[in-house]
């Protein structure tokens, strides 16, 4: 073989190169990609790391005795939690976490990167007592060639773990963590993964569909090449358009990397067929799949998935493939009960599933910070819309921590620019004042990356104004109002409008608790039906996303604060339904699914009205006609309140429901699409038979360590309708092969008689679990979950 060609045998055995870069943290880690082809591996390293607790000086050392230390899996909180109440104290310190990783000849042939999605708040790995340099930021990915420090056989991987309060969007202000809306327990919360690739690979790919409502739509492909060595013989890029197994369309181009670095190469696919356009009812997705061949022998294969769609935002509104689409949503934080934000992609996306197919949404703001991979999978997968935003918090800190927030704008962007879900980048910090400077750097770095979505920011308050304002979309955070009427300002001139926050802060509003007077409670759905009510009246709303999907934990706030938490979810923290959730629950097509909710409780208890839910107890619902009943007696014939919520597809309707608790039997509640009765709701009024109702979202999960699911439960009556206020303990028993994650006992009257835990599997443990609950009063109720051997450990 000539001297100066390179075989493909030395594309993984190759010299240095950028190997000696290893020191480096890399913010952007290629990870939308599935490398699934030639040459190319991941290894999940979720389980098998040992915490040791606060940082301890020499930890990091390969010598270092670690026998003590804790055996973990990931996700991964620093500390334990409760669901309320979180200590901040807890979490704000250096930690240590060590990981063992056994390496093959076959891998140390390669180039090998270990991959982080995410480490609040701060990351300095060290490989076989090399430190690394430090990542700085927790919500976005970042890596690091490790390729000249590892070895065949054992390596060690140690990280410490900085939770401290740091000068890191979205923290850095003086005053600490009460500066921040929402609670950052420090870890390594998302997945790390070694990944194995040739010397020369594909790091990135932006793939872009132009023109799609046109005969010459196309995918306009922008890759990016990795080489320690340089391509010394023809090499190209075979790049195909895949509908699961079928190629759809395909083209080839040369490439050329005549020294070691990186290259960027362009193509496009074009001549396509018929392309089912991604929707928010059709999301259609598609793969784009690039080979790098060198010679005639495939290296290295990128496969990254796409939608065609066209998403605008205009003076008129929003528009999704050339039609008007109102945007309906909530925005959501990753945080949950007793694991910060350290959940797994199961559990995110149930949280996306929740959203779109239970409470009606298309679209969803990630508040206020890039979210996991898994949600956003979700995203793609259901057809929700996307808005999502950097790190951040009113608070902007000074040039160096404005240069860490101009970076996170480029690696959201780089790391979400394929998802057909995303329609809108938010590259300035949520309700901060103006900075025209660095919010022009913010703007360039993401049109730069990416030129085919618009950019926007939230506002608030004083911020009503397009003085200094330099984005596509004026975003809006509206608290507007009372907490009897919530009213929205108006659009302002001349730039699309989006609203992107309302009701759930607004001045004087009450907590929304389960605990809660049911009048309380119902208030929640009254005002967020207003709110999109309003919304829809004028096409130059593209849309309302309220405050907020689900309770989170917070610091920040006042009286807007019980025991640590911000209620102004229409879920709870757990993910259970509030009254308030009932609006959002009614707003489908009633032959998808018809919907009875009441936002009252039908109930005579000691903490309940005795004369019933009272004159204007609202249902929220599809059907055009209720047929109500109170015991035997036909009560009385509602329809949709359409005079009082003209712009909302399903209005709730009105019924006076003054009665004699004492004697009310019963009530049921019939729903008619057209003359055909399509729903019958039935409420006890005596709670003789109420018992213990119990769930599992998923009943089979991965035996990996990792994996795991929640188990819902609730006080019912006999019909299987909510009963509130309950009081007592829930005590619960794990059978089998599952952790409980959660309060055990857990307080049934702190919650209103609601609440649930998740199970974790254990690492190479499969088989059933048995999860049983039982209550003084309610009785007891059991759940079965199977864990499932988990494939694909290399390590």
């Amino acid at each position: 073989m000539s001297r100066n060609r390179i075989s493909r045998r030395q594309l993984f055995e190759g010299g240095a190169g950028l190997a000696a870069t290893a020191v480096l943290a890399r913010p952007w880690a290629g990870t939308s990609g599935r490398p699934r082809g030639q040459a190319a591996r991941r290894v999940p390293l979720t389980t098998d790391w040992l915490f040791g607790g606060t940082y301890i000086d020499g930890s990091t050392a390969p010598e270092f005795d670690d026998s003590g230390f804790e055996r973990v899996t990931l996700p991964h909180t620093v500390t334990d939690l409760s669901w309320r109440n979180w200590d901040v104290a807890s979490w704000e310190d250096r930690w240590i976490y060590r990981r063992h990783i056994d390496l093959t000849s076959d891998m140390v042939d390669g180039r090998i990167f270990v991959d982080f999605e995410g480490a609040l708040t701060a990351a300095t790995p060290t490989i076989n007592g090399t430190e690394l340099e430090q990542h700085l930021g927790g919500y976005l990915p970042f890596s690091y060639e490790l390729t000249d420090a590892v070895r065949e056989g054992d390596n060690l991987l140690a990280v410490v773990v900085d939770a401290r309060w740091l000068d890191v969007p979205p923290s850095g202000h003086g005053d600490g963590a009460i500066t921040v809306d929402y609670l950052q327990p420090g870890g390594l919360y998302r997945d790390v993964t070694l990944r194995v690739v040739p010397r020369v690979f594909i790091d990135d790919m932006f793939a872009k569909p132009v023109d799609v409502l046109s005969a010459e739509r196309r995918v306009e492909i922008e890759g990016t090449l990795d080489g320690s060595v340089p391509l010394t013989e023809p090499a190209r890029l075979d790049i195909r358009l895949m509908d699961g197994d079928d190629e759809l369309a395909r083209t080839s181009t040369d490439v050329e990397l005549p020294e070691p670095g990186r290259a960027t190469v362009s193509a496009t696919l074009d001549d396509l067929p018929d392309i089912r356009l991604w929707d928010v009812d059709d999301p259609q997705l598609y793969d784009v799949v690039a080979t790098l061949v060198v010679g005639d022998e495939p290296v290295h294969e990128y496969d990254t998935r796409i939608g065609f769609r066209e998403a605008r935002f205009e003076v008129d509104g929003f528009y999704l493939n050339g039609r008007r689409v109102k945007l309906f949503g909530l925005n959501r934080h990753q945080t949950y009960p007793y694991a910060g934000m350290a959940m797994p992609a199961r559990v995110q996306r149930r949280d996306a599933e929740l959203l779109r197919n239970e409470l009606n949404c298309n679209a969803v703001r990630c508040a206020h910070y890039p979210q996991s991979a898994a949600f956003m999978d979700a995203c793609d997968e259901l057809g929700m819309l996307v808005f999502e935003e950097i790190p951040g918090w009113q608070y902007v800190g000074d040039e160096a921590w404005r240069d860490l927030a101009v970076r996170d704008v480029e690696v959201m962007v780089r790391r979400n620019r394929n998802r057909p879900s995303v329609i809108l980048w938010g590259v300035r910090i949520n309700e901060s004042g103006n900075f025209p400077d660095f919010y022009a750097r913010a703007e360039e770095a993401a049109k730069t990356l990416d030129d085919s979505r618009q950019t926007s920011g939230a506002m608030v308050g004083w911020l009503y104004s397009l003085n200094d304002f330099q984005h596509d979309v004026f975003a809006y955070n509206n608290y507007l109002g009372t907490d009897e009427v919530a009213t929205l300002r108006p659009p302002l001139p001349d730039i699309p409008y989006y609203v992107t926050e309302s009701v759930g802060s607004l001045n004087g509003a009450p907590l929304y608790r389960h605990i809660d007077s049911a009048d309380v409670q119902a208030r929640q759905a009254y005002l967020h039906a207003q709110v999109h009510n309003q919304a829809g009246s004028d096409d130059r709303y593209a849309g309302l996303v309220a405050w907020s999907a689900i309770d989170y934990q917070s610091i920040n706030g006042g009286n807007r604060i019980y025991e640590g938490l911000k209620w102004n979810g229409v879920l709870d923290t757990f993910r259970m339904p509030k009254l308030g959730a009932g609006i959002y629950r009614a707003q489908v097509d009633p032959r998808i699914r018809p919907v009875v909710e009441p936002a009252f409780y039908w109930d005579f208890g000691p903490k309940s009205p005795q004369d019933g839910p009272g004159p204007q107890a609202m249902i929220c619902s599809n059907c055009d006609r209720l047929e109500i009943y109170v015991g035997d007696r036909h009560h009385a014939a509602v329809t949709p309140a359409v005079a009082k919520f003209p712009y909302l597809p399903y209005p709730p309707s009105f019924v006076d429901l003054t009665v004699d608790g004492a004697s009310a039997g019963d009530l049921r509640i019939e729903g008619y699409v057209g003359e055909e009765r399509v729903l019958t709701r039935k409420f006890a009024a005596d709670p003789g038979g109420d018992h213990l109702a119990m769930d599992v979202d998923d009943p089979k999960i991965r035996a990996d360590g990792s994996d795991a699911t929640r188990v819902w439960f609730r006080a019912v009556d006999r019909h299987g309708s909510p009963r509130p206020y309950v009081e007592g303990e829930l005590s619960l028993t794990v059978e089998g092969p599952g952790d409980l994650v959660g309060d055990n006992p857990f307080d049934f009257g702190a919650n209103g008689g609601v609440g649930a835990i998740w199970i974790r599997s254990r690492p190479d443990r499969p088989g059933a679990i048995r999860v049983r609950a039982e209550h003084p009063v309610l009785g007891e109720a059991d759940v079965r979950i199977v864990a499932l051997r988990s494939r694909g450990r290399r390590d």
